[in-house]
């Protein structure tokens, strides 16, 4: 026996799951994106059109709750039309999985959704999805993660080495709900009923860095999308209301300018009076203004 026998093995990804018909949509549950040693798999499923003719675009959605908690499988109700609404407007969508922050500090969570993105490409032709019309929607935290994603296609300084690496991560699309974008400058910025302290030793953010933000800079402006702010990033469409509690607004206004300096393509669209998670107003219009976004991007790819 060698050293090599004790060697931990690659993280592996797993075949495309049988799929199930139930009416007008074909679902692949519990796909596993890769498995990490020491950690559970990563899981994705997936949702297309039964009816589609050829191959349709895909919408990956990335869950919220602080880094610290949240699931693929369940949205909150406010939410609850977004999966029908995505399928009947001739998308494919997925609800993927990753790390969370009592598992493992930041990139972890990053790697974990560029190698869900990797195993979509990889498998395209077997999901009849066109791997050329990717686009990833993220709430919250899940917002985070969707800005990373959009503005670091194919940087193999990020990319890590979970599940396959031998496609590309590069998503051509996002849109970004009230996703913390500078994790400096979220406390300055925070209102006065805030509900958050984000430079506290047990913030959501000083769980996913494994220090406070102000204690380690250079970790949080690793983390910080507003440090990848690039002129190849993906079309961004930033929506936020003006009375989030728990992520400021600025935020995405922050991540907004930017872009927009860098030269690339970015929207930002303010709510009046909605908290966190939109609440307050009415979520309809809301989902309306993110398909049509992904419309005009993804339609004229």
């Amino acid at each position: 026996m060698t050293a090599d026998d004790f060697t931990a093995p690659r993280p592996r990804y797993g075949p495309v799951p049988e799929a199930r018909v139930d009416g007008n949509h074909v679902l692949y549950a519990d796909a596993i994106v890769a498995e990490v040693p020491g950690f559970r798999p990563l899981t994705l499923d997936l949702v297309r059109p039964a009816k589609a003719s050829g191959t349709v675009p895909l919408v990956i959605w990335i869950h919220g709750g602080a880094w610290l908690e949240g699931t693929n499988k369940r949205f909150i109700p406010h939410f609850s039309e977004i999966p029908s609404r995505i399928v009947r407007s001739g998308y494919a969508v997925t609800f993927i999985t990753y790390r969370l922050s009592g598992e493992a500090h930041f990139p972890a969570q990053l790697h974990d959704v560029k190698a869900a993105v990797r195993w979509l490409r990889h498998h395209a032709a077997e999901l009849a999805i066109d791997a050329s019309r990717f686009a990833v929607w993220g709430e919250s935290a899940g917002g985070h993660l969707a800005a990373l994603l959009a503005l670091t296609g194919d940087d193999p300084e990020l990319a890590g080495d979970v599940g396959s690496i031998d496609t590309s991560d590069r998503v051509h699309a996002g849109v970004i709900w009230y996703g913390p974008t500078n994790l400096l400058s979220m406390q300055s910025q925070a209102l006065p009923d805030a509900v958050l302290d984000h430079d506290a030793p047990d913030s959501p953010e000083s769980c996913l860095l494994g220090a406070p933000p102000q204690h380690d800079a250079t970790r949080a402006a690793f983390a910080s999308p507003v440090s990848y702010a690039l002129p190849n990033a993906a079309p961004v469409r930033l929506v936020h209301g003006t009375a989030d509690r728990i992520v400021p607004w600025q935020q995405s206004q922050e991540l907004y300018q930017h872009l927009r300096s860098a030269g690339s393509e970015a929207e930002l669209h303010l709510v009046p009076g909605a908290d966190h998670c939109f609440i307050g107003v009415p979520a309809e219009p809301l989902i309306d203004d993110a398909l049509d976004f992904l419309g005009r991007v993804l339609d004229n790819r």
